[in-house]
């Protein structure tokens, strides 16, 4: 990220609603006890997704891939009385730091972990779901999108992340030379062919990409 565009982007934190203090502490946690820490969703993205399900006031949620949990508290924000958020990480090791963090969110009755791959537990999940973020393997967002379409109530959200790989999706060379880039530019190209769903690509952080289901 350039200079201004740093600028621009702690200029929108600050004039975002605070993150609450249980939030900033797993930020810190991540970033001491992880090797990348950039993957989580942060200050800026998180409320964002905060927001979104609080708009949407979703009773189940599916995430796919909790990293350390902070964009998994961030969407049980806004999940109806009674509603659940099913996440999937498919790394063990994090499988304490995501549980400690929803026991201090005070989220153990909402928030249901599954470790392992996501290909393998989706099927096994009944849905219907109201919302679906998208934020693990890059090489398998299309079957990731393709296992959750018929889950997705009509009018639900299917959120991406990262869909914009750096910029890297821009250029055929870059897609070339980097197979994840290359990846991700065929799911958005789905995603935007897709019949099925209306959809809107934002250049929040590394991209997100939110389709809503017709």
């Amino acid at each position: 990220m350039n200079d201004f565009l740093h600028k621009l982007n702690l200029y929108c934190e600050a004039h975002t609603t605070a993150q609450p203090a249980i939030l900033h502490q797993l930020e810190r946690e991540t970033h001491l006890k992880t090797l990348a820490p950039q993957m989580l969703s942060g200050h800026l993205q998180g409320q964002f997704l905060a927001m979104l399900s609080k708009i949407c006031r979703p009773r189940a949620i599916l995430e796919i891939g909790a990293f350390t949990g902070y964009s998994a508290i961030c969407l049980a924000q806004g999940l109806e009385e009674g509603g659940v958020l099913h996440t999937i990480e498919a790394n063990p090791e994090l499988e304490y730091l995501i549980r400690k963090y929803i026991a201090l969110a005070g989220l153990e009755g909402s928030i249901r972990l599954h470790i392992g791959d996501a290909p393998e537990i989706i099927p096994g999940l009944k849905g219907p779901f109201d919302l679906v973020f998208i934020d693990a393997n890059k090489q398998e967002y299309a079957l990731y999108y393709d296992l959750v379409i018929d889950k997705v109530q009509s009018g639900g959200l299917i959120i991406a992340d990262n869909v914009l790989w750096s910029g890297k999706v821009l250029s055929s060379a870059e897609r070339e030379r980097d197979q994840d880039a290359g990846l991700i530019h065929q799911f958005n190209e789905k995603v935007q062919m897709d019949e099925r769903v209306e959809n809107v690509m934002l250049t929040l952080r590394d991209g997100l990409l939110i389709a809503r289901k017709l």
